[in-house]
């Protein structure tokens, strides 16, 4: 069973910076890619934010410029550097996994993700 865990959430002001943080249980595979995806309030879907796929790195238009995704593969770990952060980001941040032969081409697809974490929540005041 594919374990994965989010931390690094909270409330900031508008301009303001956090740090996800995805721990995945056991040994990250290479054959695996991995996103960060988030849920607005009131909305039903999964909004992909940036992903590490076979290629490199994809990110959603609203995030370029503010946002990184990076992996460190010594600690399991897949972190998501959010900074000049607004109001319209606030959501709750997911990470997911799938092989990357699942996902490619479609990195920002929460669909093709079968692994999921249960998310933390970023509030970001005005």
């Amino acid at each position: 069973q594919e374990q994965l865990t989010e931390s690094g959430g909270g409330s900031v002001e508008a301009g303001g910076s956090l740090r996800l943080s995805c721990v995945v249980a056991g040994y990250i595979s290479n054959r695996y890619c991995m996103g960060w995806f988030r849920q607005a309030p009131g909305e039903e879907r999964r909004q992909g934010v940036a992903a590490i796929g076979s290629n490199g790195f994809t990110y959603a238009d609203f995030v370029k410029g503010r946002f990184t995704i990076s992996k460190d593969s010594a600690k399991n770990t897949l972190y998501l550097d959010m900074n000049n952060l607004k109001p319209e980001d606030t959501a709750k941040y997911y990470c997911a996994k799938d092989l990357c032969s699942a996902v490619a081409g479609a990195e920002l697809q929460g669909a093709r993700y079968g692994y999921w974490g249960q998310g933390t929540q970023v509030s970001v005041s005005s």
